[in-house]
């Protein structure tokens, strides 16, 4: 295998795709080629563009770094053009299990044995992704959050066939993206960080079914408390700061109180019946003007660029 990561190839450059292609055209020593398949799909420029932007107002970027970056994109209809000199792929293609399985399979034909196949797939098995594939061992997951080119974690996860060295170079050259890559040491549903999120969500959505407090107040609670320090303070060491012993004694008490269930809320299964999508359709847990839902998805940008580059 090489010994440095040169040429990015992106299959799949929709919302995903294209914040991760900026995220690598970032790096002034990598070269980045977006695979075009429908006419569509041009479009990515677009968003890189406006993303790169808003960032250069914000005093982020330069005029010049962006045109820089901006060279360093390509993009083509051709797959053997795509492949020929890519030493990382990584697809960003719809979550359909036989898309995923075929595009591997099928890219072996164009790609050196030594490339390394990155999916971004957020819920699937990395282990049954490869499935397909001849050269098992050099498929990995790469989940990156939304939007990618902001928010920094990019889980790294290791099925039952990835070997070691393709798990190190994937985070070496994550690093160097100026990403926050973590190893994740088995292929199982929810990776790590969806895990912890949807536990969270769970039991927000169980203390509102059950009338316990209003949607807003959960958000509440949580936004103006533990919320606060969990960007600095993860829940494991926060466990050891407060004690094992007395986490030990809470959880000896609370747990049991807390939802369990492995099925879906019935409100929620409720809500979406009647089309209650929340931001999709003006109405979810909470009701939201289209004034609200803009406000909402742009005050999140702003937090995440003040919190990153305090701009």
């Amino acid at each position: 295998m090489k010994n440095s990561i040169k040429n990015v190839t992106v299959f799949g450059p929709g919302m995903m795709g294209s914040g991760i292609s900026q995220v690598f055209a970032s790096c002034k020593d990598l070269n980045v080629t977006i695979f075009i398949r429908e006419k569509f799909e041009y479009e990515c420029m677009d968003k890189i563009k406006g993303n790169l932007k808003v960032m250069k107002d914000k005093g982020i970027v330069t005029e010049e770094e962006i045109e820089e970056l901006l060279g360093r994109i390509t993009l083509t209809e051709d797959m053997k053009e795509a492949t020929k000199n890519a030493d990382f792929v990584i697809e960003c293609i719809p979550e359909d299990m036989e898309l995923k399985q075929n595009l591997f399979k099928n890219l072996e034909d164009f790609c050196r044995k030594d490339t390394i196949f990155a999916t971004n797939t957020s819920v699937m098995s990395i282990t049954e992704i490869a499935e397909k594939a001849k050269l098992k061992s050099r498929i990995v997951g790469t989940h990156f959050w939304n939007p990618p080119y902001l928010i920094p974690l990019v889980e790294v996860v290791k099925s039952n066939y990835t070997s070691d060295e393709v798990m190190d170079k994937t985070i070496e050259l994550l690093t160097k993206a100026n990403k926050h890559p973590i190893r994740v040491n088995k292929d199982v549903p929810g990776f790590v960080a969806n895990r912890l999120q949807h536990a969270l969500w769970r039991e927000a959505i169980s203390i509102v079914e059950n009338g316990i407090a209003d949607a807003k107040t959960v958000d509440e609670a949580v936004k103006y408390s533990f919320g606060l320090r969990l960007p600095h303070l993860g829940p494991i060491e926060n466990a050891d700061m407060v004690g094992t012993d007395l986490t030990l004694s809470i959880h000896n008490y609370i747990l049991k109180y807390l939802d369990r269930s492995t099925d879906s809320s019935p409100l929620l299964k409720k809500m979406v019946e009647a089309g209650e999508l929340g931001f999709k359709s003006g109405k979810g847990f909470q009701e939201w003007t289209p004034e609200q839902v803009k406000e909402s998805n742009e005050s999140l940008r702003e937090y995440l660029l003040k919190v990153l580059y305090n701009k």
